[in-house]
């Protein structure tokens, strides 16, 4: 993906182009499940150089699954809740300010597909991300059409993710995309792919 990271013009995302939500060069997300959290969804958002992101929060008991995402600062982005009564599982990304999206499930076999919808925020035009998981390979990408937009890589198992089933992300996000959206897109695959 390296020779593809030539940044998007208008930035890509639902959110307002600002920072640090946005940024001028490729980003690598770091992203972890945290260990002793109550609701067992909950993720620190850092970028690798320990920059802390996103806080992502899950409810203890929620029917819909729901995760609030907070900029590092505090500030309610969006909440991302399951679309309950669907064959395949789907998301709602619901923002306080109107900034939705939508992340659906597709079938495939033994890999995961899903379409990401949104208005952009930059420009107004609708867009369609599309998402494929290969987990046998640890690996995922997002694209616009044919055009790379992130990559996602799952580290190998170790002691700490055996014991407590969970899992650390690292994903690769071209320059001027929302952040918020990629991690909340790696979220709902950790969710697809840990369904029983």
């Amino acid at each position: 993906m390296k020779k593809d990271l030539a940044p998007f013009y208008p930035p890509l995302g639902p959110q307002p182009a600002r920072t640090p939500l946005y940024q001028p060069y490729p980003v690598t997300l770091v992203m972890k499940e945290k260990v002793l959290s109550l609701s067992g969804d909950d993720f620190k958002v850092e970028t690798t150089d320990g920059a802390q992101l996103l806080k992502v929060k899950g409810k203890y008991i929620s029917i819909r699954d729901k995760k609030r995402f907070k900029d590092a600062s505090g500030k309610e982005l969006f909440t991302l809740s399951n679309k309950m009564l669907k064959l395949h599982k789907s998301f709602k990304g619901e923002s306080p300010d109107g900034y939705d999206f939508a992340v659906k499930g597709h079938f495939s076999f033994a890999s995961s597909k899903s379409s990401v919808e949104f208005k952009n925020q930059a420009d107004g035009a609708p867009i369609e991300l599309r998402l494929k998981g290969d987990w046998f390979d640890r690996k995922a990408s997002i694209k616009l059409g044919d055009r790379p937009v992130a990559q996602i890589t799952r580290k190998l198992i170790n002691g700490r993710e055996l014991f407590f089933d969970k899992q650390t992300y690292f994903v690769t996000v071209v320059p001027n995309v929302d952040l918020s959206l990629i991690a909340a897109i790696c979220v709902c695959l950790d969710e697809r792919e840990n369904e029983d």
